[in-house]
């Protein structure tokens, strides 16, 4: 088979890629360190049908949008993030869901001396299977232990690495020797394209319930600043109507002032006794409410247990 040339592979690269970003409103920036060859096949295969990745050098990356911005000029937002070992990951579908697709193709991988840890690495209190020649890893590392039935036991948990810190060679090799495999490898998604507009990853993060809660605060504070400076505003109205009733039904109570809506005031102000009696007969039908849901529960009880006894009399026969 003939190999071709690089400037027709090139050429070739910058039409799929032009093709992709005319075809695709869409697409994930996408960071691939530590992603072996074999792991992204299956992300491919796993992607298939809803995504396309797209990898390349930076520099063929950079120049293939460049020439593209004629025809859309929103694509020159994605160049400040074409840095590092990123790929594009196009779709038309969900957001979400690719993401979910993304995110769970990872696999867990060994320490490597030399690596940056992407999570916290604690090693658990466990009695292992190691002799006491391999004493002197555990101590270089500070981590206490005693010899029990002839293996190392350790007697505390042990933070051992942090997020951000370069994993030493004895680090590496204790993790390895005891069979842990404290980190995963996977594309990692760095930034968001849609139609013209690139934002963070959280932003996916935002649910219907979280823009309704942002919105009735922003109506809070507007009702609250509208009343406190006396401007009335679509919100502040309603509360600046039920506080002026308020007011009315005040100036009635002292007042020989009568209209329809204080008429109730004025009566449990003339007589205090019909404050006891209102309460009274609120009474009885709070408590009424948890009786009846009571005496259902019990009804309940009583059928299970009499269609229990029915099922055991049914076992038995006319000689029994």
């Amino acid at each position: 088979m003939v190999r071709e040339d690089r400037s027709a592979w090139k050429s070739k690269y910058f039409e799929k890629m032009i093709q992709l970003l005319d075809d695709y409103p869409k697409c994930f920036i996408v960071g691939a360190d530590n992603v072996g060859s074999k792991q992204m096949q299956r992300i491919r295969i796993s992607l298939r049908g809803h995504a396309i990745v797209l990898m390349g050098k930076n520099t063929m990356m950079r120049k293939a949008i460049r020439g593209h911005l004629e025809n859309n000029p929103a694509l020159e937002k994605l160049l400040p993030h074409i840095k590092g070992n990123v790929g594009l990951v196009f779709t038309k579908s969900d957001l979400t869901e690719i993401r979910k697709l993304i995110e769970s193709n990872k696999v867990a991988a060994p320490a490597k001396a030399g690596a940056i840890a992407t999570v916290d690495v604690t090693v658990p209190a466990q009695c292992t299977v190691l002799g006491p020649e391999k004493t002197s890893f555990f101590q270089a590392l500070a981590i206490q232990t005693k010899i029990t039935k002839g293996n190392i036991e350790i007697l505390n948990d042990v933070k051992l690495i942090k997020v951000g810190d370069k994993v030493g060679a004895s680090e590496a090799t204790l993790l390895n020797m005891l069979g842990i495999s404290p980190f995963t490898y996977g594309l990692i998604i760095q930034m968001v394209y849609d139609s013209g507009t690139v934002f963070d990853l959280a932003i996916l993060d935002i649910t219907d319930d979280d823009i309704r809660a942002r919105f009735l605060e922003g109506v809070r504070n507007i009702t609250s600043v509208s009343l406190a400076i006396g401007y009335p505003t679509l919100v502040s109205v309603p509360h600046s109507i039920i506080n002026g009733f308020k007011n009315l039904l005040a100036i009635a109570a002292v007042t020989d002032i009568e209209f329809k809506e204080a008429n109730t005031l004025k009566e449990f102000l003339k007589d205090p006794s019909k404050f006891a009696a209102a309460a009274a007969a609120v009474a009885p039908a709070a408590a009424a409410a948890p009786a009846a849901a009571a005496k259902k529960e019990e009804k309940k009880e009583e059928k299970k247990e009499e269609s229990e006894e029915e099922d055991e009399d049914m076992g038995f026969g006319l000689f029994d």
